[in-house]
């Protein structure tokens, strides 16, 4: 089945509370044990209402997941998708971006941060000046699309395997109070 219609099908599921809980077994964890193979990478915001694995209702071993408040492409992040495109075959990175995001509405909010959060508000900030609509929500969603922007031109792992075919990069945008997840074209 086509990676991202996992992820449609898993998210129907889960807003329509037939949650099947897939690859959750101790046979499964020992299957995974000796080596993963996941059918997809995400990139989401580290809220914690935004678990990708329980969104998506996939199991252990089927997401490579990646967190980041804001779901930014830092060179962290960057480095795991290569690894994860390079080494695991996984032809499918979503990035996915939400309602409530606290780190856009910091960004949004401008002004001085304390500590390391201002590096977050600073990725963000493009989303930010580039957005027609200057709500939260609209800003979390053009984030969202930034990065996978992002990921899909790096040089040259994710660039090369982009334009082969070898991944597709999709952007999406997760509900909280319906638990949707709405992928953009």
């Amino acid at each position: 089945m086509d990676p991202l219609q996992r992820l449609i099908d898993g998210n129907r599921r889960y807003v329509d509370g037939r949650l099947q809980h897939p690859n959750q077994t101790p046979a499964r964890r020992e299957e995974v044990a000796r080596g993963q193979k996941p059918f997809a990478a995400v990139v989401a915001c580290a809220d914690s209402r935004v678990a990708p694995e329980v969104v998506f209702d996939q199991g252990l071993g089927d997401l490579f997941v990646l967190r980041v408040a804001g779901n930014v492409a830092n060179d962290m992040i960057l480095g795991s998708l290569e690894y994860a495109v390079l080494h695991l075959g996984v032809g499918l990175v979503a990035v996915i971006g939400h309602k409530g995001c606290g780190a856009v509405q910091a960004a949004i909010g401008g002004g001085t941060v304390p500590g390391h959060i201002g590096s977050l508000v600073e990725a963000i900030q493009p989303a930010v000046s580039q957005s027609s609509d200057p709500s939260p929500d609209a800003v979390a969603g053009k984030n969202a699309m930034m990065t996978a922007d992002r990921i899909r031109t790096t040089d040259p792992v994710l660039s090369e395997a982009s334009g082969q075919g070898k991944i597709k990069v999709v952007a999406g945008f997760y509900d909280l109070d319906t638990g949707q997840v709405r992928f953009f074209d």
